[in-house]
């Protein structure tokens, strides 16, 4: 059985993610599809609109045949970590032929010529892309100006980096290179609507910021209707009546202000993605805000109290995208040591299963013999790090909802992974 591979957050899965399944098979020759899912906190540093279970299940509604959650070690990272776990999974478990990612440019031959000459960067390349970094440019365009800077005339179409997703393809590529797998890649041109579109000039193709801004901004999903498939519709009814959705940053900023206010500046310095003095600005940036400002919510027409807070946080060296991803690992308690380069060089030693289909069975039922990853199925009594790590995660998540409840908070610890007996994609 020939399997694709496919790197997705659906967050959440609409119309432009079908077509790029319905391309992946076509162009694959695939008869089955395995997805690597962030689990509840996303590659931007948000926390995901719906929980992973309900956004495996849209998954498994569209075709997906088998649905493995990244940990969170790696997906709430930047590009290169975050495409180094999830192609280490797809590559561990043995059964995945090729990769298909989408990208802006369709085109993977330069991306391939760009990953083969970066697969063995330098100090020297890492030196120029902080350089880059510290000026305060997004990490797409930092990335690009090292890269050229680096090859200099031998770089081929540096400028489509500030594309994301050409990005994260460029390091699903290196990931590749890096780990000697025999997966082969393809891309996919994305569709219509760009990564950071919030208009809905086409009847049916939106992008997921567009959606998720609507629904968050509304919540009602009537106008999400013609853009998302009638699972994903259904779903996202479902949880809104459950008060498990629209989750965003707004419903955690309890938490985060008592982790804040109780601990030292020395205690914050040992969170992961903690450097250069942002312990102290954080704690500065709470004196900053007006008398008697609310801090855990915004009045009707002004920015919510995260908003304002990350406003205020903001400057040229501290992007929006890094004190997201800073405050991720401060909601979740997640220490430097624990997050080495060693330790994420090394990769996860499971494949966390959500969802599967009749096809993902048999898929279960090879890698019991052929993956490197112990698949978990059902939570193991001996848990590594990285997988304690998601299951207080998915917890602390679990906090965003309504009105949340003891089997809330404790889902990952009984909850089966979702089946289909759907079989004859």
């Amino acid at each position: 059985m020939k399997t694709v591979g496919v790197i997705v957050e659906y967050n959440p899965l609409h119309n432009g993610h079908v077509y790029h399944l319905e391309q992946s098979r076509q162009i694959t020759g695939a008869d089955a599809v395995v997805a690597v899912m962030s689990g509840p906190f996303l590659q931007r540093g948000e926390p995901a609109l719906l929980s992973k279970w309900a956004r495996a299940e849209m998954a498994l509604a569209a075709g997906i045949d088998l649905v493995l959650e990244l940990p969170v070690a790696y997906s709430a990272q930047a590009a290169e970590w975050f495409a180094y776990g999830a192609v280490y999974t797809l590559d561990r478990i043995g059964v995945v032929d090729s990769l298909c990612f989408g990208s802006e440019s369709g085109d993977i031959r330069w991306l391939t010529g760009l990953a083969k000459s970066l697969a063995d960067e330098s100090s020297g390349f890492q030196s120029l892309l902080n350089s880059h970094m510290s000026s305060g440019i997004s990490y797409p365009a930092a990335y690009s100006r090292a890269i050229q800077e680096w090859l200099g005339e031998s770089a081929h179409s540096p400028g489509q980096l500030t594309a994301p997703n050409n990005t994260l393809g460029l390091h699903y590529l290196i990931a590749l290179q890096r780990l000697q797998s025999k997966i082969t890649p393809y891309t996919v041109a994305r569709h219509k609507s760009g990564f950071h579109d919030t208009s809905f000039s086409d009847r049916r193709i939106a992008s997921a910021t567009a959606l998720r801004q609507k629904l968050i901004g509304d919540g009602d999903p009537a106008a999400l209707r013609p853009y998302v498939p009638e699972s994903t519709f259904s779903i996202l009814q479902r949880e809104l009546e459950l008060g498990r959705a629209p989750i965003d940053w707004n419903r955690f900023m309890q938490p985060l202000l008592h982790t804040v206010v109780s601990q030292t500046e020395q205690q914050l310095e040992q969170i992961y993605e903690f450097s250069e003095g942002l312990e102290y600005r954080l704690k500065h940036t709470l004196r900053q805000f007006p008398a008697g400002h609310a801090l855990t919510q915004g009045g009707a027409g002004s920015p919510s109290a995260f908003e304002s807070w990350l406003d205020l946080l903001k400057t040229k060296r501290y992007t929006r995208t890094k004190l997201q991803r800073m405050l991720v690992r401060l909601l979740l308690g997640h220490r430097k040591n624990e997050l080495s380069r060693e330790a994420l060089i090394a990769g996860p030693d499971y494949a966390r299963v959500l969802a599967f289909s009749s096809k993902g069975r048999e898929l279960l039922k090879r890698m019991r013999t052929e993956s490197r990853l112990e698949p978990i199925v059902k939570l193991p009594r001996n848990r590594s790090l990285f997988l304690e790590m998601d299951i207080r995660a998915a917890s602390v998540y679990a906090l965003g909802y309504d009105v949340p409840t003891r089997e809330d908070l404790l889902q990952d610890h009984y909850r089966p992974p979702i089946q289909s007996a759907a079989a004859g994609r």
